[in-house]
Order: C-alpha cells, then structure tokens, then sequence
C-alpha cells in the first residue's frame, strides 16, 4: 500500500481506537464492541508494521 493511505488508515485507527476506550472508561462498551475494539487494535498493529516496511523501502 502507498505510504500515505497507510498513514491515514492508522490515523483514522488511533482515532476510533481512542473514542472506544474513552466510551469504554465512561460507561462500559458489550462484549460485541469489545471485540471489534480489538480486531481494530490488531488492524492498527498491521498497519504500523506495513508503515514501517514502507518506510525503509
């Protein structure tokens, strides 16, 4: 992927990622929030790595 939509795609991550904790530490999120939460914190992780790569290529 280019360089700079991985670079938008862990933006907007970081972003949704950030909104489900704060909503999380306030009021509680269902089991079925919970797990996406996390397939999002797993895409982040992904994406870092491929930004990386992209970055020392």
């Amino acid at each position: 992927m280019n360089q700079e939509v991985l670079e938008r795609r862990s933006e907007l991550l970081k972003k949704n990622i950030h909104q489900m904790l704060v909503q999380d530490n306030q009021h509680g999120i269902s089991r079925q929030d919970n797990m996406f939460l996390q397939q999002m914190i797993k895409e982040l992780h992904q994406t870092s790595h491929e930004l990386n790569n992209a970055r020392t290529e």
